[in-house]
């Protein structure tokens, strides 16, 4: 073929041509919140309720379950010690499928590392993330944990209210399918998070609240608190849902756990979600004047309202939309434990000047009437028994699933 030939020109055009087609890059992925246990420091002995955990562990290996709500192929965990007082080793983790109580699927474990590592420490006050790992861990998966701990370390970053069995077992066994003998305990050391890469486009709800959001009451191993129910519904349509709640939590005050207005960065803003549902106050009202706190000055809802508009001013500045949730009735309140003098009259008459102002303020960029849905017409200040846990205070799984159901895209989300 001589130099003329008509076939180079047509083979140099094909080539520029290439070169003017548009370049599919692959799609951005994004590590995305599909689980979270807010952390808490532990307590005293003095103090009205145990901390359902030890005070130390040494040579032992805990587990925890946890449901997620996204789905993912490649997920990592958070581990925090925010409030210990000295650097904790953590000499192995893992991570598997849970096959339910301390057993997972072996063929699903994999060895979590840190950098590499397969060991981390976690110094005081800090977080810490795992690497990725590659798990299939379809939507509302259980996920099962394992952290080796084995030097000794005090105990004192933990989440309180597990509703959730975590197990304790002597010596590195993390691997093993089961934890045969091991010990029982209800709360959750060090685990904080758990997230999985996505490439498609996600929403999220963080519910941040204290113990009504943190499921107390609900029937524990079954994923039945008012969170957990709003994640069934939504995980299909690529929606997380994280629980940020935590058992004693209050708007402006530290109680079982620092105010709301010292975590809200971490456990809510730092996740970047689409939506906040905000459901704390009644132990800000309660907690005052009861066993929890004999001499604390009586709660004003002034005071609960300026705290609220500075977690709304927070929400707003970072794009994010806050939904505030009216606080539930609590008339004769925990009536057979060990915490007195939770209600009286005049701290009903502080919530229900407080839920006036959520409903007719329009400072929320939405409402959820919780009040209205679970109080009983014949006594409002007393939630209905057909969604009352029993104890005055907590809803039970019934009320929890009527919360969630009453939450629907335009209040989460806005109008489209």
């Amino acid at each position: 073929m001589n130099a003329f030939s008509p076939r180079k020109p047509l083979a140099a055009l094909a080539v520029a041509l290439s070169l003017l087609a548009p370049v599919h890059a692959a799609e951005p992925t994004r590590w995305v919140g599909t689980w979270a246990a807010s952390p808490q420091p532990t307590w005293g002995a003095g103090f009205v309720l145990p901390n359902n955990a030890p005070d130390r562990l040494g040579d032992q290996t805990v587990r925890q379950v946890a449901r997620i709500s996204l789905g993912g192929e490649r997920v990592r965990i958070a581990l925090s010690n925010a409030y210990g007082r000295a650097p904790v080793t953590i000499g192995a983790a893992r991570i598997a499928r849970s096959l339910g109580g301390d057993r997972i699927d072996a063929a699903s474990d994999r060895a979590l590392t840190f950098g590499g590592k397969p060991a981390v420490t976690l110094l005081p006050g800090a977080p810490m993330l795992s690497d990725p790992v590659e798990l299939s861990a379809p939507a509302l998966a259980e996920l099962a944990v394992s952290l080796y701990l084995p030097g000794d370390a005090e105990l004192r970053s933990f989440h309180w209210e597990g509703a959730q069995d975590a197990y304790l077992a002597r010596g590195d066994r993390s691997a093993q399918p089961a934890l045969d003998g091991a010990e029982k305990i209800s709360s959750r050391p060090y685990l904080s998070g758990v997230y999985v890469e996505s490439a498609r486009p996600v929403r999220s709800v963080i519910a941040f609240g204290d113990s009504i959001t943190d499921g107390a009451a609900s029937t524990p191993n079954r994923n039945r608190r008012w969170p957990d129910f709003l994640a069934q519904r939504l995980a299909a349509r690529d929606i997380a849902v994280l629980n940020a709640g935590i058992s004693g939590g209050q708007v402006l005050n530290d109680g079982m756990g620092v105010s709301a207005l010292a975590r809200f960065e971490r456990d809510v803003l730092a996740q970047r979600p689409d939506t906040v549902v905000l459901l704390m106050g009644i132990n800000d009202i309660g907690w005052p004047g009861s066993s929890f706190e004999p001499t604390r000055e009586a709660m004003s809802a002034q005071r609960l309202i300026d705290g609220y508009r500075q977690l709304i001013a927070r929400a707003h500045q970072s794009g994010v939309r806050i939904v505030g949730a009216t606080l539930t009735p609590f008339e004769g309140a925990l009536p057979d434990a060990p915490v007195k003098r939770y209600f009286n009259t005049d701290k009903e008459k502080v919530r229900q000047q407080v839920n006036a102002w959520i409903r007719s303020s329009g400072e929320f960029d939405a409402v959820a009437d919780f009040d209205a849905l679970l109080r009983d017409p014949a006594q409002p200040a007393r939630m209905q028994a057909a969604f009352d846990s029993g104890d005055r205070l907590h809803p039970g799984d019934a009320g929890y699933r009527a919360m969630a159901d009453s939450l629907d895209d335009t209040l989460l989300f806005g109008a489209r």
